[in-house]
């Protein structure tokens, strides 16, 4: 049936392939890709670079990559799930072996003379392999949901071990955010992030350390089945939370330990780790209401804050375009999670529901805390602002991903 429908579908005109696309969601992809290099181009003119026009070339395939997977159907990429899964993985083995080290992390691979971070695309192929396993279920079981969090966390692993945090933490989100739209159980949901809270409040607060263990207890006697086993099982790992806690973060190299601990005093290390957070804050609120005007940053043209083409992009919009250019950042990308919804809604079957959904996760995730980490709100993990901040790696994963909710999209019912 599905090889009739394919081969019906070859017979039709080109233009007909993508009439049902979202046009609108591309053209705010464009409007974005666009204006990233813009700002790439504002915040580099002094220093001679040219990524600005390469991040426009980087989007311009990437768009054609769009449009090519958007005519194509993505149901068949239910039967490519492991083949998919295994390459991604590959991929990431591959970067500790003959990856490229950078800035104190081996991420890249280097082909042709071009740095790719398998990393970025791993985030797409951990989207449609979990899309893929779930496509078939009505309700999440518990079975299909430990097998989610098995396959999510070897690519998070070695993710990790690059090191990459920011990166790894994605594949968290986007684990959580297809098993809540796959209609699991929303108490398994919190006994899963239970152990974060636990090794957190392990060292501030221990009364509220031991009630968190305790209503852990209750609500998994009551959301599990065999509750009699699993309910001791779920209280020890969040009593173990704390020293495993402990063990985990003496695996951070120094500069990811003090990444996520300056961003609540930065004042208190000016110079060293409070710098990009207190000069980001100072660009952004020199920006006020109107912004002090294209090409006229001050912190910009002086160079106050490092890597402000990729991660720090956000202070640059809110020193030179001010509230407004910030407010209409925030809106774009407000649109463009709205229209992933309704696509995820209107989906003829779960697989593409649960794309379109896994790709929301995705970029909810990394603008909230890119920007977060650009006021203040959480701490620097070196995660880009989709789009806009400058990564070839990471806009043609972003594009991509885009081709396929524009397949889910394009083969909708009428």
């Amino acid at each position: 049936m599905t090889q009739k429908l394919i081969l019906r579908s070859c017979r039709k005109s080109p233009l007909s392939k993508w009439k049902n696309i979202d046009w609108s969601l591309i053209f705010v992809y464009i409007g974005i890709t666009f204006f990233g290099g813009i700002m790439i181009h504002s915040v580099e003119q002094n220093q001679g670079l040219t990524d600005w026009w390469q991040h426009w070339l980087t989007g311009g395939v990437g768009l054609i990559l769009a449009l090519i997977i958007a005519r194509c159907r993505y149901e068949l990429l239910v039967n490519w799930k492991w083949v998919i899964y295994i390459l991604t993985n590959l991929s990431l083995i591959a970067v500790q072996i003959i990856g490229t080290s950078a800035l104190g992390a081996q991420r890249w691979i280097n082909v042709a003379g071009f740095h790719v971070q398998p990393s970025e695309f791993a985030k797409v192929g951990v989207i449609v392999t979990l899309a893929a396993i779930l496509e078939s279920e009505r309700r999440v079981k518990l079975f299909n949901f430990f097998k989610v969090l098995i396959i999510t966390a070897i690519p998070w692993l070695l993710v990790f071990l690059e090191p990459n945090l920011g990166t790894s933490l994605v594949f968290g989100a986007i684990a959580l955010g297809i098993l809540y739209w796959g209609n699991v159980n929303p108490a398994w949901l919190i006994l899963l992030v239970s152990p974060i809270f636990s090794a957190i409040l392990y060292s501030l607060h221990f009364p509220a350390w031991v009630a968190l263990i305790a209503l852990m207890a209750l609500i998994a006697w009551r959301n599990l089945p065999g509750n009699w086993l699993w309910t001791p099982v779920v209280a020890g790992i969040n009593i173990a939370s704390g020293n495993i806690g402990l063990i985990l973060w003496n695996l951070l190299k120094d500069y990811q330990k003090d990444r996520l601990i300056g961003f609540l005093n930065p004042e208190q290390d000016p110079l060293g780790t409070g710098y990009h957070l207190i000069q980001s804050r100072i660009a952004i609120g020199s920006g006020q209401l109107f912004g002090r005007g294209l090409y006229q940053g001050t912190q910009t043209k002086l160079n106050f804050i490092p890597e402000q083409h990729t991660d720090f992009i956000f202070s640059a919009i809110g020193e030179e375009l001010g509230f407004v250019g910030c407010l209409l950042v925030l809106l774009a990308f407000w649109f463009i999670c709205l229209r992933l919804v309704i696509i995820a809604q209107t989906a003829r079957d779960n697989f593409g529901s649960l794309i379109a959904i896994g790709v929301l996760s995705m970029l909810i995730f990394q603008v909230f805390v890119n920007i977060g980490m650009n006021i203040g709100l959480a701490p620097v993990t070196g995660i880009p602002l989709p789009l806009l901040s400058y990564g070839r790696s990471a806009l043609l994963s972003n594009f991509i991903a885009l081709g396929l909710v524009e397949s889910v999209a394009n083969y909708r019912p009428k």
